[in-house]
């Protein structure tokens, strides 16, 4: 694999990213509605961490809070980033640009020089397995091609901030809930290959706790809004048995979360 896709140093700081008490709220006064409150999580370096909950617990708002996309209300996000990168359930490409162009683009805005950027894209849809399609553009792709493009244009965004002391971070906001089951399952497994050439580290947010349980090494659950961290399950290196009943597990202590706000 060539250097550009590869950790330059060992890393030398505790988190790629971390959040200290934050809060968001949305409106003011009487009618504001808070969405995270007291939200305390980090992700170290290339750690793989899945973010489960009920809808409207503030999962999306978390990953647009990191990404700089909104303001938090109160606490603190620390970065050791230079811009993380977000991938969403949409692809969200450019209709009018190639693949290869939709992966150049962060490059090219970032000022890369030509030869520099045409070298990585290529790198690029090598890894994701889509390096005779650069010339495509996404009316000519599949669902799944066009994810792995835009899994690519990511990682093109968030390797090129990665150095001097700074980690790569990968922010993905349910990326395969719109695709079908086989095809989900494919990009998943694409996902972990790609996650453990690159070293990236991942903050990925899903629904389904089957998958958070086979991607990430951590599952964090966050309560029903204001979501707060309710608790972490360590799932990396689990046997077959041990991943079902660590589902279930999950599981009933989702129902317990989305029940008790029920109640509420």
């Amino acid at each position: 694999m060539t250097a550009i896709l590869e950790p330059e140093t060992q890393s030398t700081v505790e988190h790629a990213v971390r959040l200290s008490g934050v809060r968001k709220a949305f409106g003011t006064g009487a009618r504001s509605v808070v969405a995270l409150d007291g939200v305390d999580l980090a992700v170290e370096p290339g750690e793989f961490v899945c973010l489960l909950g009920a809808s409207g617990c503030g999962k999306t708002t978390l990953l647009n809070l990191v990404a700089g996309l909104d303001a938090v209300s109160g606490g603190e996000i620390e970065l050791n980033t230079a811009r993380p990168a977000v991938m969403f359930q949409e692809a969200a490409l450019m209709p009018w640009l190639t693949a290869s162009r939709n992966v150049e683009l962060p490059l090219r805005i970032a000022g890369v020089k030509r030869a520099d950027r045409r070298r990585r894209t290529a790198e690029l849809l090598d890894l994701v397995r889509l390096g005779e399609v650069g010339d495509k553009r996404p009316h000519e792709l599949s669902g799944g091609m066009r994810q792995r493009v835009a899994l690519a244009r990511a990682l093109a965004s968030a390797v090129h901030g990665a150095g001097g002391g700074k980690q790569a971070l990968l922010l993905m906001d349910e990326p395969f809930s719109a695709l079908d089951a086989i095809t989900r399952d494919v990009l998943q497994a694409e996902l972990l290959r790609v996650w453990r050439t690159t070293g990236t580290a991942v903050l990925f947010v899903t629904h389904d706790v089957r998958e958070a349980v086979r991607l990430g090494q951590r599952v964090v659950l966050l309560s029903s809004r204001p979501g707060r961290v309710v608790q972490e399950w360590q799932v990396d290196r689990l046997s077959a048995a041990g991943e079902a009943k660590t589902v279930d597990e999950i599981n009933g202590r989702l129902r317990e979360v989305i029940s008790s706000h029920a109640a509420a």
